[in-house]
């Protein structure tokens, strides 16, 4: 992000002779010859793209001084936001941040004349306070903001951008965690509720399925609910609301995943990369690479899901272009904290498909002290491989390499929103279960996939979920080739949603894996009316898949095919 040195007197920036930028037709009024960038940066920050929302907001200032609202933005968009909150902020960048938003907050109080502008800036002014300082608990800074929001909202409750800002106020107050997964319920240490209405009314009013910041961020707010099918007239909304916005272009796959539409995910992915590949083309990288890289993973999960092997190593290849050794060494922000992590998706797509000599094949990083979670990433794959090809010895010797290498990991890396630690619990418990199971302790091996079910289900909620393949998968492959057929069908079941035994975000509803084994199930228990049902879903699955279909799982060596053909 680029923050001004001096912050009480180059706020300003000179803008480009031209912006090949398009971020749709939304305007807040400003009555200002910054009336255009000031648009942008709104746009962009409404997009989560701070770093150039900041840059906007700057060139605005440039082009009118005077403009309160521009200096508002500038404040607005260098501060927290849902996906990065005051904590996730390292010391050097609060240095830098604190100081320039708190003056830009300053100056836009002394300029705003009009009722509205005056009530932002005052609301602004308390995020950033002026004894600052090096606060560690900025908890009673989002406070005072959305105190300070809340009294805008209520003179101007009826104004679009208003109500979506007081939303973001409150919905930073735990990001990520809006709900109670198991339960359902909002979390009590959230104001979710407020939120649902605050916005929910929002958007009932005219214009508002044209507002890209309520639309993202109803997005947001319904997907980790037990309702997130609620959004999709938003996310239908927004789908091409931003044209030029990578993440807006992305977000309504968030809702597209959880109902199970795998092929409108890759489609609006696609949209998205083609949208980053638009804006990097003429910006060096920076923070933003995160939501582009984050855009890609996408791709790879929804074609991990569909069964579509090329498009998901095709994104892993675009993600590993995009992370150069020199990038991910930047130190302010910490690039490599963030994104090494991104490194490790190949790793889970050959596991998915089966490519077992391929994750033998797979080189060590140079620099294995650095890339402690892709060193640590590939002898997990490499052990799975060995316990799966009848090598137990050496999948048992890679095992003890994987939990080595993952005692080395930076305590600064981020599985965001989740710890590296709890993702690879889950991989311990997934090869343990792998390698008891391969070496005829069956039983053993089934405990040890219980546990991994367990693990992943009490994840923190994100998309792509923290692990890249749900352990219901194999557990239900191995149950049937061990002849478990009714708890195989309630895995599967689980798994796709047709059980209400675990919660919404948990469910993966179409996905070609557990369709497949469901069916086999199905029919192996003379269920043969269900069985029908399912194959219709599972035949639609299958012709999207690049792929054949024959287990839940590649860890199954024994399928049985010609039972469930024709059923």
């Amino acid at each position: 992000m680029t923050i001004p040195q001096d912050p009480e007197s180059s706020f300003g920036l000179e803008p480009p002779a031209a912006y090949e930028y398009d971020l749709g037709t939304y305007s807040l009024p400003i009555a200002s010859a910054a009336q255009t960038w000031f648009d942008r940066g709104l746009n962009w920050t409404y997009g989560f793209h701070h770093t150039e929302a900041v840059r906007c907001f700057r060139y605005a200032i440039h082009t009118d001084p005077s403009c309160a609202m521009a200096y508002w933005g500038l404040a607005y968009a260098a501060g927290p936001n849902y996906n990065k909150w005051w904590g996730m902020f390292a010391p050097d960048e609060l240095a830098a941040v604190l100081p320039m938003a708190h003056a830009a907050a300053v100056r836009a109080t002394q300029l705003a004349t009009r009722p509205l502008e005056k009530a932002l800036a005052g609301a602004i002014a308390a995020r950033f306070p002026a004894n600052a300082g090096t606060a560690e608990d900025f908890s009673a800074w989002n406070h005072a903001y959305i105190a300070a929001m809340a009294g805008v909202y209520e003179a101007f409750g009826d104004q679009l951008d208003v109500a979506a800002i007081y939303a973001d106020s409150m919905m930073a107050l735990a990001p990520w965690q809006l709900w109670d997964l198991h339960t359902g319920a909002p979390r009590e240490d959230s104001q979710t509720l407020r939120v649902k209405e605050v916005l929910e009314r929002a958007l009932g009013a005219p214009g508002a399925m044209a507002h890209p910041g309520l639309l993202h961020l109803y997005i947001h707010l319904m997907e980790l609910s037990p309702t997130p099918e609620v959004a999709r007239a938003p996310a239908d909304a927004l789908r091409a609301l931003v044209p030029d916005a990578g993440h807006l272009r992305h977000m309504p796959g968030h809702i597209d995943l959880l109902v199970g539409d795998y092929a409108r995910v890759l489609s609006g992915a696609a949209d998205a990369m083609a949208a980053d590949d638009k804006y990097l083309a003429h910006f060096a990288r920076d923070f933003y690479q995160f939501y582009t890289q984050h855009n890609a993973s996408f791709a790879v999960y929804a074609a991990m899901m569909a069964g579509r092997e090329a498009p998901a190593l095709a994104a892993c290849e675009r993600m590993e272009r995009a992370l150069p050794d020199d990038f991910l060494r930047t130190p302010n922000p910490p690039i490599a904290d963030w994104m090494e992590g991104f490194l490790t998706y190949r790793v889970h797509v050959l596991v998915r498909f089966g490519r077992w000599d391929a994750l033998l094949s797979l080189p060590f990083p140079e620099d294995r002290a650095f890339y402690t979670v892709t060193t640590t990433t590939v002898h997990y794959g490499r052990a799975l491989a060995l316990a799966l090809t009848d090598r137990v010895a050496e999948a048992e010797a890679e095992r003890d390499a994987f939990r080595a290498s993952r005692t080395r990991i930076q305590p600064t890396r981020q599985a965001f929103p989740n710890q590296w630690k709890d993702i690879f619990d889950i991989a311990e418990e997934m090869l343990s279960g792998e390698i008891a199971y391969r070496a005829g302790a069956v039983e053993e091996g089934f405990a040890h996939l219980r546990r991994s079910i367990k693990l992943s289900d009490n994840l923190i909620y994100a998309e792509p979920w923290g692990w890249m393949q749900p352990p219901r998968h194999a557990y239900g492959a191995l149950l049937l080739e061990q002849g478990e057929v009714q708890a195989a069908a309630a895995a599967y079941a689980e798994d796709l949603g047709l059980a209400d035994t675990v919660p919404r975000a948990l469910q993966h509803p179409n996905n070609v894996w557990a369709l497949h084994g469901y069916h086999e199930c199905l029919v192996r228990m003379g269920r043969t009316d269900e069985a029908q049902k399912v194959k219709r879903d599972l035949d639609t699955a299958v012709a999207g898949a690049d792929v054949p279909i024959e287990s839940s799982c590649l860890c199954r060596r024994v399928t049985v095919k010609a039972c469930c053909e024709k059923n």
